[in-house]
């Protein structure tokens, strides 16, 4: 089997899909051009303010990828790439991209509050509770995962991290002169690339070389200032300019599996049961981003939702961007299924994942002429840069989900526990504290959380719809089988973390949430339609 019929397949079902059912999709919801979005209602110049639609898909799509779409599938190849292959391509299209768009498209119509507002309306203020704690919890895994992600990165690849830093203080400029100086944005962009690229070779002349512990305390007292920042300063021209370090990647593993056409040496199945994991439900639940991800609900439900200008761009932002986040998938399992099984497992052993994607789409642009050493360091800033958006993305859509929770009034009155400091801080630390116990004994919970929380949002998008006269099977019959998945993995966690209490709790947490928020909803959505059709 040849990779580039992999890349191919995958290229036209995602671009089929995108013209078709994403317009589906976007008729039968009802998504109005003509209507004004919170980002131009509630314009506060710090969360809410419009951005253009190819900013704003830089934003997203550099939020939800992260490391993700790169972890799961190099992660579930252990039982062949056919069936991580199949689960990218269905789960992307059927899964994935109703999740994504249905999320966004809902808090837009929702005044841009997190997808527990919309529990909020449609199940009941407990619902709504219940779910703020099941998605901050899930976003301390998230923050524990990818701090120990980028820090193994920046210790693997010190070049990285020295770019990394340079592409901040590159973004804030960049932010100031086009969002205060009224620079263009395309000049802006020209001027923004370059010094990217500029950033990229003096991290080559001066890698910046720390342990992983100074690398975890300082990307925590990162994500800290990122998240209370206004976004035009950092988030929204950091994630813009990221995604042109995305396309060049995608572009270079793309042109470079054409040349190089490797052939695949994995063996397309290998067994239902590998280790102590089975297919199912531990595929489904590995590979995550790059098919359906939960995390993408909290980020098109919280930063994304904000900076919204026209309806007419939630199909292009929500349904595009995972489409584009299922071609990295199938890059990341090109790469680790042309190997060979036994530079698979060297590879892996070295420096996780990453190491594995990094080394396999340098090795694709050296068939184009640029060295190995060059784009294997291109790489890994890349997925440093994902990886960092995640980050403070999660950190800044706890802080929101902390506030809205002990918001009592629901009138935004200040407290102690709404402070954006104080939740903030709070967050940090104790997502901090998680992250110590190491990325590969958070990941297998994560997955199982993060994929939980799918189930939730789809739950929540599906109540929402039916409730408000829209069709909803395109939402409920992902979800039933998203929670089939991931209440049977989780039961597998308990008792593999008989020994740890932490990991432990959050199993049994993240279950008993889980169970009480189906019930809730089943007795909504049984309900007559009682809510305006918003």
């Amino acid at each position: 089997m040849n990779s580039l019929l992999l890349i191919l397949i995958a290229s036209v079902v995602f671009l089929v899909a995108y013209v078709t059912y994403g317009a589906y999709l976007a008729k039968k919801w009802g998504i109005d051009p003509s209507r004004k979005t919170p980002a131009h209602t509630m314009n506060d110049g710090v969360d809410y303010m419009p951005a253009k639609a190819p900013v704003l898909l830089g934003h997203h799509f550099s939020s939800i990828a992260g490391a993700g779409p790169i972890v799961g599938p190099i992660g579930a190849a252990i039982f062949g790439w056919v069936p991580v292959f199949l689960w990218i391509l269905i789960g992307s299209v059927f899964f994935g991209g109703v999740h994504d768009m249905g999320a966004l498209f809902s808090s837009v119509r929702h005044d841009g509050k997190s997808l527990g507002e919309v529990i909020g309306v449609t199940i009941g203020k407990n619902g709504k509770k219940l779910f703020a704690i099941f998605a901050w919890l899930t976003l301390l895994l998230v923050i524990a995962a990818f701090t120990n992600i980028v820090a193994n990165t920046f210790v693997a690849v010190p070049e990285a991290a020295t770019a990394s830093v340079l592409f901040i203080a590159v973004a804030i400029v960049f932010g100031i002169f086009v969002y205060r100086q009224g620079v263009s944005l395309a000049i802006g962009s020209i001027i923004g690339v370059a010094l990217l690229i500029l950033s990229i070779y003096l991290g080559t002349l001066f890698p910046l070389q720390l342990g992983k512990t100074a690398w975890m305390i300082i990307l925590l007292g990162y994500i800290f200032v990122a998240s209370v920042t206004p976004v035009w300063i950092l988030l929204q021209p950091r994630d813009y300019l990221n995604s042109f370090l995305l396309y060049a990647m995608l572009i270079g593993g793309f042109v470079g599996v054409i040349f190089m056409r490797p052939a695949i040496q994995l063996a397309p199945v290998t067994s239902f049961t590998v280790g102590k994991s089975t297919l199912f439900p531990m595929l489904f639940v590995t590979v995550a981003c790059g098919a359906i991800s939960g995390f993408h609900s909290l980020v098109g439900s919280g930063t994304t939702a904000k900076q919204v200008d026209n309806e007419k761009d939630i199909r292009l932002v929500g349904y595009g961007s995972m489409l584009i986040e299922g071609i990295l998938a199938t890059l990341a399992i090109i790469t680790a299924s042309y190997i060979g099984a036994d530079k698979f497992k060297e590879l892996l052993g070295q420096g996780g994942p990453v190491n594995v994607f990094s080394s396999g789409i340098g090795d694709f642009m050296t068939s184009f002429g640029l060295p190995f050493a060059t784009g294997k360091s291109f790489v890994a800033l890349a997925i440093s840069a994902f990886a960092l958006t995640s980050l403070d993305t999660a950190t800044r859509l706890a802080r929101f989900i902390f506030q809205e929770f002990f918001d009592v009034s629901g009138e935004g009155q200040p407290s102690p526990l709404t402070n954006r400091y104080v939740s903030t801080c709070i967050t940090v630390v104790l997502g901090g504290g998680l992250a110590f116990k190491g990325w590969k004994a958070i990941w297998p919970l994560f997955g199982s959380a993060n994929q939980l929380l799918a189930a939730l949002a789809l739950l929540a998008l599906g109540v929402w719809l039916k409730q408000s006269g829209r069709e909803h099977k395109m939402a409920t019959i992902p979800m039933i089988f998203m929670f089939a998945v991931t209440l049977v993995a989780l039961i597998q966690l308990m008792f593999a973390n008989l020994g740890n209490i932490l990991l432990l709790f959050f199993s049994v947490a993240l279950f008993i949430l889980a169970i009480v928020l189906i019930l809730q909803a089943k007795a909504a959505f049984s309900k007559t339609a009682s809510i305006s059709k918003k």
